[in-house]
C-alpha cells in the first residue's frame, strides 16, 4: 500500500503550511528523525494533530483511551510484559477479534507478532503516546510477575477444569494446548526470558511438580512452578508451534520456532526428551539483537586481539577455538568471519544448526538424518571455490582429515573442539587419529575460551576476599596488597544475582616452530603449555585474575570457570 506523506496530510488538514514543511524537512536532513517528531518538537503541530494525520495516513481510527472504561477481562487478555514491550492497550474483544490501541502505527509488524502470540485476530487503532503511557500506568500499575500469573491461573475456570481432567487421567489432545491459560503462561515465560537475554528455557515435569528454569548469563534460575496439570498442554503447545508430532510422546524430537518479538527476530531451537513423568523440553533462544558480532566486543585484551587478528589473516591453515558448550566459541568465530567478510573473499560455513544469518556468507545447515554430515558437507564445499571455510565442529577423524586437506590446498579453515585448554587440543587431535606431521603442517593457532559473569555496575560494592578465596586462586598476600576487590550486592537491575552480562577470558596459543618441533616429538600438554607461556601465552586462569583485578568479575566466577595448571 502506498501511503501519503505525513507532511502532505498535515497541510491538507490545515495544521501546517508548505513553508513549515520545508523547514521540518531541512531539519530532518540534519537530525535523521521522524518528520512528525521533529514538527512536534519545533512547536509547529500538537500531538493530537499529528495523530489525526497518522490516522488518515494508515486508515486507522484515532481514539482517546482516557475516555474509555476497559473491562478487566479485556485487560487480562494481554499481560503487562507484553503491553509494556509493545506499548499497546487492549480495548475490546468480540467475535474472536481483539482490538488494541497503539501509538506507532508505522510498526506494522506489531499486529502480526501479536496474532502469533495471542489466540485472536488482532486489529489496531491509534492513540497518542501520552494516552498510551497513562493507560499503561492505569491498567498495568504493578506489572506482571510469574507469581500473579500463577495465582490467576489457579482461579481460572478453564484451568480448574483442566486440573479436574488431569486428576482423572484425561487430556484432550485437540484442545487444551490452545486454551487461554496455556497461551498466557507460555507467552509470559518467553517474554521474561527474552527480556532477561536468556539463552535457554527448561520445562521439566516431575512426579509432583512442573518446573520451569531459565538460563541467563550461564546460570539456571527457577521460576515460580506452574500447576502440574499444565505440563502436558504446555509441552503440546510448544510442539505445535515447532511443527512436531504431538501424538508421539515416546521418542526424542527436535524442532524450531521462529518468532518476531519486540521488533526483532528470535529463533527458538526446541528439543523434546521423553522422561519418566512426561516430556522435558529445552528451548535454546537465538536472539540476534543480543549478540554483537564484532571482535572488539568479545572481551579480548588489546594484545590478544591484535595477535588474533594477525592470525585470521593468514592465507591458509586451520584456526581452532576450543571450550565447553556455551563458552562463546561460535560468537568468536562469527565475529572473525564478519571481519573477513568482503567482496573479494568467498566464505562458506557448515553448521549444526546455522545460528546467525550473515549477509555475504554462504551458510549450510547440517542434517544428519538425510546424510548431510560435517564430512560430506565439507567435501561438497571444497567444490564451491571457497577462500575461507567454517566447520561448526570437528567431531571425528573423517571431518578432521577433510579440514586438513582443505587447508593444505590453500583454504583458511575455522572450527571448534571441546577441550579444557589450548595445549590439550593437540592431544585431542592425536586421539582422533590425526598424525603429528599433519597437525604441524596445518594448525596455525588454537584459542581456548570461557565466559564469566560481569559484576552488576548498579550494585557493585567493595569487599575483602577471605584467605580461603586467595588460596583457591594461589594468590599471596603480597600480590593483592593495595588492590581493591568488588562484588555485586544484588539489586532489581540484576535480579538480585549481583551479575549482569558476561565477558570472555582467552588463552591464545600461536603454533610457532618450537611448538611444532615439540608436537613432532610427542611432547605432553604440560610441556606445550610451559613452552607457549614462554612465548607470551596468557593462561585462562591468569586472564581471569586480570578481570578480578580490574573489578570486572569475582573470585567465584574465575574459580568456577577455570582450573589451575598442573
Amino acid at each position: 500500500m502506498a501511503y501519503r506523506r505525513i507532511g502532505q496530510l498535515l497541510v491538507e488538514l490545515g495544521h501546517m503550511d508548505e513553508a513549515q514543511v520545508e523547514a521540518v524537512l531541512d531539519e530532518q536532513e540534519v537530525r535523521r528523525e521522524l518528520f512528525g517528531k521533529i514538527a512536534q518538537e519545533m512547536g509547529i503541530v500538537r500531538e493530537n494533530q499529528l495523530y489525526e494525520a497518522l490516522g488518515e495516513q494508515f486508515d486507522m481510527p484515532v481514539i482517546e483511551i482516557s475516555e474509555l472504561t476497559i473491562p478487566p477481562d479485556v485487560v487480562h487478555e494481554v499481560n503487562s510484559s507484553m503491553a509494556q514491550m509493545y506499548r499497546i492497550i487492549p480495548i475490546s474483544v468480540a467475535d474472536g477479534i481483539l482490538r488494541i490501541a497503539m501509538c506507532d502505527p508505522q510498526n506494522v509488524m506489531v499486529l502480526d507478532e501479536l496474532r502469533s502470540l495471542l489466540a485472536y485476530d488482532v486489529q489496531g487503532v491509534i492513540s497518542s503516546e501520552t494516552e498510551i503511557v497513562k493507560a499503561l500506568d492505569r491498567y498495568y500499575p504493578e506489572g506482571d510477575s510469574m507469581e500473579t500469573l500463577i495465582a490467576d491461573l489457579e482461579n481460572d475456570q478453564e484451568s480448574k477444569q483442566m486440573a479436574a481432567d488431569f486428576s482423572k487421567g484425561k487430556f484432550k489432545i485437540d484442545g487444551q494446548e490452545e486454551s487461554a491459560p496455556v497461551r498466557k503462561l507460555l507467552n509470559m515465560v518467553l517474554l521474561l526470558a527474552i527480556k532477561d537475554k536468556a539463552s535457554d528455557i527448561h520445562f521439566e515435569p516431575f512426579e509432583e511438580e512442573f518446573k520451569i528454569r531459565v538460563k541467563a548469563d550461564g546460570v539456571l534460575t527457577e521460576l515460580v512452578p506452574p500447576p502440574r496439570h499444565l505440563a502436558i498442554p504446555l509441552v503440546t503447545r510448544i510442539k505445535v508451534m515447532a511443527n512436531l508430532d504431538i501424538a508421539e510422546r515416546r521418542l526424542p524430537q527436535d524442532g524450531r520456532i521462529e518468532l518476531v518479538v519486540g521488533g526483532h527476530a528470535v529463533d527458538l531451537r526446541v528439543s523434546v526428551l521423553p522422561t519418566m513423568f512426561g516430556e522435558c523440553v529445552v528451548m535454546r533462544i537465538l536472539d540476534r539483537s543480543v549478540v554483537n558480532l564484532d571482535l572488539t566486543s568479545v572481551g579480548m585484551d588489546a594484545a590478544t586481539l591484535d595477535q588474533f587478528r594477525e592470525i585470521i589473516k593468514v592465507p591458509h591453515g586451520i584456526v581452532l577455538v576450543t571450550g565447553p558448550t556455551g563458552s562463546g566459541k561460535t560468537t568468536t568465530l562469527y565475529s572473525a568471519l564478519s571481519e573477513l567478510n568482503d567482496i573479494g573473499h568467498k566464505l562458506i560455513t557448515t553448521e549444526d544448526p546455522v545460528e546467525y544469518d550473515i549477509d555475504g556468507i554462504v551458510q549450510v545447515p547440517i542434517d544428519s538424518s538425510i546424510g548431510v554430515t560435517f564430512a560430506s558437507c565439507l567435501r561438497a564445499i571444497l567444490r564451491q571455490d571457497p577462500d575461507i571455510i567454517l566447520v561448526g565442529e570437528i567431531r571425528d577423524y573423517e571431518t578432521a582429515e577433510i579440514a586438513i586437506q582443505a587447508s593444505l590446498t590453500g583454504h583458511l579453515v575455522f572450527s571448534t573442539l571441546h577441550t579444557n585448554d589450548a595445549p590439550s587440543t593437540i592431544t585431542r587431535l592425536k586421539d582422533m587419529g590425526v598424525p603429528a606431521f599433519m597437525i604441524t603442517a596445518t594448525v596455525e593457532a588454537i584459542q581456548a575460551q570461557r565466559l564469566v559473569r560481569r559484576i552488576c555496575e548498579n550494585c557493585k560494592t567493595e569487599f575483602t576476599p577471605t584467605p580461603e578465596q586467595l588460596a583457591d586462586l594461589e594468590l599471596s598476600p603480597e600480590r593483592v596488597k593495595g588492590r581493591q576487590f568488588y562484588r555485586g550486592a544484588g539489586c532489581d537491575d540484576c535480579n538480585n544475582s549481583g551479575y549482569k552480562g558476561r565477558i570472555g577470558i582467552f588463552e591464545l596459543m600461536d603454533i610457532n616452530d618450537e611448538l611444532r618441533d615439540m608436537i613432532m616429538r610427542n611432547a605432553s600438554a604440560d610441556e606445550l603449555r610451559e613452552a607457549a607461556r614462554g612465548h607470551g601465552m596468557t593462561p585462562l586462569r591468569e586472564g581471569g585474575l586480570k578481570l578480578i583485578f580490574d573489578g570486572v568479575t569475582t573470585f567465584e566466577e574465575v574459580i568456577r570457570e577455570t582450573v589451575l595448571e598442573a
